[in-house]
């Protein structure tokens, strides 16, 4: 076995096929639209790609006010909520919904269960762009649970009639601990029809409790509002990794963390375009780390195809997309 200090690659790492989806939209948008187009947030949570995409002429608001009236306006992969729409229609305005279809579901589900009368317990990060959206489809019966520690100030009408959803992007095991604990005071607690944690979140904490035990140091490459990208920081330590450090590029990487360390662990939030990785992986190299090993716990395949509106209006005008399913052919190495 090499002796040579080793970056552990992980894989799978980066982009999912929620965040392919929405920058996919946008770009398609801007090539057939032309610019100025709007976008309602971030489109994903990454500021190289946002600065990317406003380097082309995306103009990003934070509220639907903010976009003229008649302009056109693409909604995140985190997805709104019905009075979002209900204001975009209102002002005129010609939308384009990028929401990963993983996070649709949990919306079709807060609905399904409210209809049925359930007190819906939603566990995520008040305040994050998603659980507003999943909030916003029945705010009369969606309570937020963020922590495990939140489970004791939940009020429900029937301890019978309480079901739990969650936030696509969280670390499975502190939602297991926080289910664990709302089961334990509602012991008739339903469950989602099917896991509300989406693939890639899963996939990359577990990749990265592999590689975590090996590493002297773990980077994240992925950004603050990533909530993805924090919580794999968060699933290294616990997962036995010397020290573990989120940064948005490779410029922000300090030499003294890796200093003494003869493994550096690497890997990337569901919405960081691998270029990023790659400029990492160039600097540990500077740094003395000359050897790549990359340990790949799954193969992902899963994708979607672009809103639909979006690819009618492709097929009418003659635009081909990337594949098949309508997205960007992933980059050598890195299926999704």
């Amino acid at each position: 076995m090499s002796t040579e200090r080793t970056i552990l690659l992980a894989a799978p790492r980066g982009y999912c096929a929620g965040v392919d989806r929405a920058v996919d939209a946008v770009e398609k948008a801007l090539d057939l639209y032309g610019p100025p187009i709007y976008v309602r947030k971030e489109i994903v949570h990454n500021r190289y790609v946002v600065e990317t995409l406003s380097e082309r002429g995306v103009i990003f608001v934070d509220e639907t006010s903010e976009v003229p009236e008649g302009a056109r306006v693409v909604f995140s992969a985190h997805g709104v909520s019905p009075a979002v729409h209900a204001e975009a229609a209102g002002r005129n305005l010609a939308t384009i919904d990028a929401t990963c279809p993983l996070v649709t579901k949990v919306h079709k589900e807060a609905v399904r269960f409210a209809k049925d009368d359930f007190d819906i317990i939603l566990v995520g990060h008040d305040g994050h762009e998603e659980v507003e959206g999943t909030q916003g489809e029945a705010p009369e019966h969606i309570q937020v649970v963020g922590t495990p520690d939140e489970v004791d100030n939940v009020v429900v009408r029937d301890p019978d009639k309480v079901v739990w959803l969650s936030q696509t992007t969280l670390s499975v095991d502190e939602t297991k601990e926080t289910v664990d604990r709302l089961r334990e005071r509602f012991p008739n607690l339903h469950n989602p029809p099917s896991d509300d944690i989406c693939y890639a979140t899963q996939n990359r904490q577990e990749v990265v409790k592999t590689i975590a035990p090996r590493a002297d140091v773990m980077i994240v490459v992925g950004s603050a509002n990533s909530s993805n990208s924090v919580r794999l920081v968060e699933v290294a330590l616990d997962a036995g990794a010397g020290s573990a450090h989120r940064i948005d590029k490779a410029s922000e990487l300090d030499p003294q963390w890796v200093g003494h360390a003869n493994t550096v662990g690497l890997t990337s939030g569901a919405s960081v375009p691998e270029i990023l990785v790659r400029e990492v992986i160039e600097r540990l190299k500077e740094l003395g780390f000359p050897q790549v090993e990359e340990v790949r716990t799954r193969t992902e395949t899963i994708t979607f195809a672009l809103p639909r509106n979006l690819r009618g209006a492709l097929k009418a005008k003659g635009g081909e997309e990337k594949d098949a399913s309508g997205r960007r052919k992933p980059a050598p190495g890195h299926t999704c």
